[in-house]
């Protein structure tokens, strides 16, 4: 992130002590969440969502993208959305920004922080950007500029990082240069996105401590889908190697409409859960995250894969009276 916030935005993230207790939960919902759906979801219900959101807590939350309409037309209407959120003075609102076009929507809006975006993989980065990675990353000074000259902090994510559903595993160097290459432009947020659930416990430890020895000044955020049943436990080896921030989804929606197999994200409320159980400090509310799931399931009419939407907190108690006694 560079030094240069925007007015009204929430303070820059300063480096923690290794014994704090907190970690950031980012809400990517009314992005990865929706990006993938067929049905459109009206704007006024997307920024009731997000109002919903800071409600239960979270401070940061990647609400739309400015790629073209014409590729993904559920985030058409992102500069409205930004606008119509009620933002409170320490709420952070982040947004996939992945060309100069874009930077230049994203310009005269609210935004706080804009993602760079290049895949790890060749053959997704010509899917999902339709360019090539020498070409993607050429292009990403002038949009870094432009976002800037905006006042908007110029942050960044990989796709595919852990793997790439076209060619398989993606070294770890690959990686590596491409977050040199951010770096290179001032930046020092990046987020590591696997997209198609391709992360499991052992790359996500080897690929941290790769990018942690070669860019020790970057602080990198887990964007973890659950597509093989092993996200959380992808989580607790992030934590363990210095992670404290992790993109998540209400009600474990999302997913890449450019990749085959990609599905729903981690779910925040499951995140929560899990990271309130062992200890450590969200400042988000569980139940009212909850019911930020439970409002994506209405605004789609289909029943959701979250866990902890269905069952509630561990000491939610029930009244005896409530379940039948066994008979014989």
């Amino acid at each position: 992130m560079t030094n240069s916030a925007p007015v009204g935005a929430a303070a820059p993230r300063m480096a923690r002590d290794p014994a704090d207790r907190r970690v950031t939960v980012i809400e990517v919902g009314t992005r990865d969440g929706l990006q993938i759906e067929s049905t459109l979801v009206p704007t006024a219900r997307k920024i009731e969502i997000v109002n919903a959101i800071i409600d239960s807590g979270v401070r940061e939350i990647e609400v739309t993208s400015f790629v073209s309409p014409k590729a993904v037309p559920q985030l058409a209407d992102a500069a409205e959305v930004l606008e119509g959120i009620r933002k409170r003075p320490d709420t952070y609102l982040m947004a996939l920004v992945p060309n100069v076009k874009a930077a230049d929507r994203a310009a005269d809006t609210p935004l706080d922080g804009g993602l760079l975006l290049v895949s790890a993989s060749e053959t997704h980065n010509r899917k999902n950007l339709n360019r090539d990675i020498v070409a993607s990353l050429a292009g990403m000074a002038a949009t870094a500029d432009r976002l800037r000259a905006a006042r908007i902090d110029v942050m960044a994510a990989i796709a595919v990082a852990f793997g790439c559903p076209f060619e398989g595993d993606v070294p770890y160097a690959q990686v590596v240069a491409i977050a040199r290459a951010y770096a290179d432009l001032g930046v020092d947020h990046i987020t590591l996105g696997d997209t198609t659930g391709m992360a499991t416990p052992s790359n996500v430890r080897g690929l941290l401590r790769a990018l942690k020895a070669a860019l020790p000044q970057v602080e990198f955020v887990l964007h973890l889908h659950n597509t093989r049943g092993v996200g959380l436990a992808n989580v607790l080896v992030g934590l363990e190697e210095g992670v404290r921030r992790f993109d998540a989804c209400a009600g474990g929606l999302g997913g890449c409409p450019f990749a085959p197999g990609a599905t729903g994200n981690i779910c925040t409320e499951d995140l929560v859960y899990l990271l309130q159980e062992s200890g450590w400090e969200t400042g988000v509310d569980l139940e009212r995250s909850i019911g930020v799931a439970m409002m994506m399931e209405e605004t789609l009419g289909r029943r959701l894969v979250g866990q902890v939407m269905r069952a509630g907190p561990r000491l939610k108690l029930h009244a005896v009276d409530a379940v039948r006694t066994a008979q014989g």
